[in-house]
């Protein structure tokens, strides 16, 4: 574990070098972009994203910048994990369509501010365990959800509803396992 701590932030490097590929592909190649948002139409993606909350709270608590790096480069690399589904339903097609307007549409001021929210908010989950502040933490992962529930009913009007399950779903799950999580690490230390 030693040697693994001894290259923390050498790995960290390397996956936030490898996340900025990916966010690179995302914005210059119209063909990976489509390609990546073909596969975000299985639903599963949608429900493993929230989950990756837990590794993430997990390895701020534990202070590893590379866990943090792997964990955020999974959370990107995950919208194309799962092949195109054969179906989907189009309430989920119209709320990605909205996702890839938005993305691909002009970027103003207002946009790149509201934007910002999504670091901010990894930055206050991490600091919250890296401070090993458990009701922090949770709030913050509340606050996510609530604030992506709105963002996509707001810019995805009855399409954006599409997300409340999932949202819901997975904000039940980490909160639960990130609280016994938590308290079993704290009880260990």
């Amino acid at each position: 574990m030693d040697k693994i701590k001894e290259y923390d932030k050498i790995i960290a490097l390397i996956f936030a070098f490898f996340t900025l590929i990916f966010l690179i592909l995302m914005i210059f190649s119209s063909d990976f972009f489509t390609w990546a948002f073909e596969r975000h139409q299985n639903i599963l993606s949608w429900y493993i994203r929230p989950l990756f909350f837990i590794p993430f709270c997990y390895f701020a608590y534990k202070r590893s910048w590379a866990g943090i790096s792997v964990t955020i480069f999974l959370l990107f690399t995950s919208m194309f994990w799962f092949p195109t589904p054969e179906t989907v339903s189009q309430q989920s097609m119209e709320f990605l369509q909205m996702e890839k307007d938005y993305l691909t549409s002009t970027w103003g001021p207002g946009k790149v501010l509201l934007s910002l929210l999504v670091p901010l908010s990894f930055i206050a989950l991490g600091a919250a365990f890296w401070k090993r502040n458990l009701l922090f933490g949770l709030s913050v992962i509340v606050l996510i959800a609530v604030l992506k529930i709105i963002w996509s009913a707001a810019f995805g009007g009855e399409s954006g509803l599409s997300i409340i399950v999932p949202a819901i779903v997975g904000l039940i799950i980490c909160s639960v396992l990130i609280y016994f999580g938590f308290r079993r690490l704290e009880k260990d230390s």
